[in-house]
């Protein structure tokens, strides 16, 4: 797969579980919706790294670590978010977190979080605009 390749994979891959993010929200599954939105986030960073560098990312899901890796420069407050929204991905995946994740997961939480994500979305789809996708 060419570097265009898969750069238009990891964001085609991420503009899909954005929607669904979008559409399990409708839907009140919170929980669920915050872990497609660390999906999302995840896959676009990935973007950036590749459409940087040229090579494979690393296959974790700590965003704080794949954006320095991608060498992508945030803010305090952007690496705190993503710092949080990393946690819903182990939190939605594992039993022992699920329940306390479930709780967690009201209206307002999730609808904070799905407005700090789509922040963080603008940023990395702008950067990924700045190399031309």
């Amino acid at each position: 797969m060419s570097q265009a390749e898969a750069v238009k994979y990891w964001i085609i891959s991420a503009q899909e579980d954005w929607e669904v993010a979008q559409s399990l929200l409708k839907s009140a599954k919170y929980n669920h919706a915050l872990f497609f939105l660390q999906l999302t986030i995840e896959k676009l960073i990935k973007a950036v790294h590749i459409s940087k560098k040229d090579e494979s990312p690393l296959y974790v899901h700590n965003l704080v670590l794949l954006s320095q890796k991608a060498g992508i420069k945030f803010s305090v407050k952007e690496l705190n978010d993503l710092k949080e929204i990393s946690s819903f991905n182990v939190s939605a995946r594992y039993d022992s977190y699920k329940r306390d994740f479930y709780k967690k997961s009201t209206h307002e939480f999730t609808i904070k979080w799905m407005k700090r994500g789509e922040n963080l979305k603008i940023i990395l789809t702008k950067i990924l605009n700045s190399y031309g996708y």
